[in-house]
């Protein structure tokens, strides 16, 4: 069996065909994995665990199902659904993983991450994540009514689109150094993330042993999972 590691699928109605796959790898090979991990921005957008979306609805029983199964499902926060809690929790069966997290898969340690937080060149968006993860502010957030929460949301969005088509693309990858430092501080010479809608399997030296940095993609125009095992990993597409 493997454990599958997915990310950055940002399920939204407007996306149908994203959806309609997720819903095939939930109820085929999700089920028959030693564990699902998902690291972040699963959904489009996410202002509370009681917004009523059904299209949300049928992705969250979707992830039940895979719970239900017996595998177990871990969720890592993204950009994007940084304020799913305890009750999305209850209802998909899923254990919430702090960003970042280190596991050990087959022997080896691996540092699992959404990866936006190693993003530092953009300083900008720094401020913003520390501003949108800390508690006092999302429990500010969540007293609003639903409508203003989705408002705001949408316009947010709508903001980061058009910020992110004038930066240059280097600026929106992880930094190099963030991604040494994290290595060093863990102690480990494998990290696993999504984010950069970038994948890709980048091998390097640190401090002259080998060391490895897996990138999910996104599923905007096909599916993308990492498949690890006994033997090893893969990063694969899923072709939709």
């Amino acid at each position: 069996m493997s454990t599958l590691f997915i990310s950055d699928l940002h399920l939204d109605a407007d996306r149908p065909e994203i959806g309609e796959q997720f819903l095939a790898f939930a109820a085929g090979e999700a089920r028959d994995a030693e564990a699902l991990y998902i690291l972040g921005d699963l959904f489009e957008s996410w202002v509370g665990d009681d917004d009523p979306n059904p299209h949300y609805a049928i992705m969250k029983s979707a992830i039940r199902g895979v719970s239900d199964a017996g595998v177990p499902v871990y969720f890592m926060h993204g950009n994007r659904d940084f304020m799913i809690g305890d009750r999305f929790a209850a209802e998909t069966g899923v254990r919430i993983l702090p960003d970042p997290t280190q596991v050990k898969l087959y022997g080896e340690p691996v540092l699992l991450s959404h990866g936006d937080a190693w993003c530092t060149d953009d300083t900008e968006y720094q401020h913003v994540r520390a501003m949108t993860r800390n508690p006092e502010w999302q429990a500010a957030m969540l007293e609003k009514p639903l409508e203003v929460r989705l408002a705001i949301a949408a316009g947010a969005r709508a903001e980061s689109q058009a910020r992110n088509a004038l930066l240059p693309e280097n600026i929106m990858d992880v930094n190099a150094g963030a991604i040494r430092d994290a290595m060093h501080s863990h102690g480990i010479r494998t990290i696993l993330h999504g984010h950069t809608h970038r994948p890709a399997v980048h091998r390097f030296e640190l401090d002259g042993d080998p060391a490895t940095r897996i990138v999910l993609g996104d599923w905007y125009d096909q599916g993308s999972v990492v498949r690890w095992t006994e033997d090893g990993y893969s990063l694969d597409e899923l072709p939709r």
